[in-house]
């Protein structure tokens, strides 16, 4: 696998999925940066490119198959097949089990565990018939490793993309192609950031780092499996968490 590279990202235009885009394009990747907001896609490409990296924006709903189909045609008519493929991208609400609904399970599947699952089935095909070796990546949830309270069914299909990455792991290692998983714990990005201040708080006072994620503690997990230096390292899930969860 070539350091200079097609690195793929998924929910790239803000949050933990700029600061992975503008992470790998530091490391000399050519990073497609797919998001579902395309305004926010071009800013962070367009940070990327007037920091001298090379960096595109494309429009993509994963929760949509066609979409993603379209994605890939567009990006690999372009730029070729990918050898790093980041799926970042997630959404999620804090509720009860009990006040939730069948539509809500839906949306948060289908975005945080089917989507990435369709978005790699139709990259990997081609990471594959390249023969250079390559890396998936999943961004998953502390929350699927041990559980969140107001986030039952998001830990669920965070948990889902744990045993995917793992099983997947298993089946590409032969093509010379890596999959790990990242798990953050608290991170500080907008959607922490519009909780209540006493939740924060709370949070902070758990972690043993006394502070929250910034989205480059998680980008540098991700930089790292995205390396040369991890080709011996399959099925593995890293907590970045500032020690809150260590089991």
């Amino acid at each position: 696998m070539t350091l200079n590279s097609l690195a793929v990202v998924t929910g790239g235009g803000s949050g933990i999925g700029r600061a992975i885009a503008i992470g790998l394009a530091a490391e000399g990747h050519n990073v497609a940066i797919l998001d579902v907001r395309l305004d926010l896609a071009q800013e962070t490409a367009e940070g990327i490119i007037s920091s001298g990296g090379r960096a595109e924006a494309f429009h993509v709903d994963i929760a949509d198959l066609d979409s993603v189909t379209a994605v890939r045609d567009a990006v690999v008519a372009k730029h070729g097949p990918c050898q790093v493929l980041v799926n970042n991208a997630g959404w999620e609400e804090i509720h009860r089990f009990m006040d939730t609904s069948s539509d809500f399970w839906q949306k948060i599947l289908g975005i945080n565990l089917l989507g990435p699952m369709a978005v790699t089935h139709a990259f990997l095909q081609g990471m594959i018939e390249a023969g250079d070796g390559g890396r998936v990546i999943n961004i998953s949830s502390d929350a699927g490793r041990v559980g969140s309270s107001g986030e039952v069914v998001y830990s669920g299909a965070k948990g889902g993309m744990i045993g995917f990455t793992k099983a997947l792991a298993r089946e590409i290692i032969r093509f010379d192609i890596t999959s790990n998983c990242v798990c953050p714990g608290p991170t500080n990005t907008a959607l922490l950031r519009g909780a209540p201040e006493k939740l924060t708080k709370a949070l902070i006072g758990a972690v043993p780092a006394r502070r929250l994620a910034e989205p480059e503690d998680i980008m540098n997990a991700v930089r790292f499996f995205a390396s040369p230096d991890s080709s011996y390292i399959t099925g593995q899930t890293l907590s970045v968490s500032g020690g809150l969860t260590m089991a």
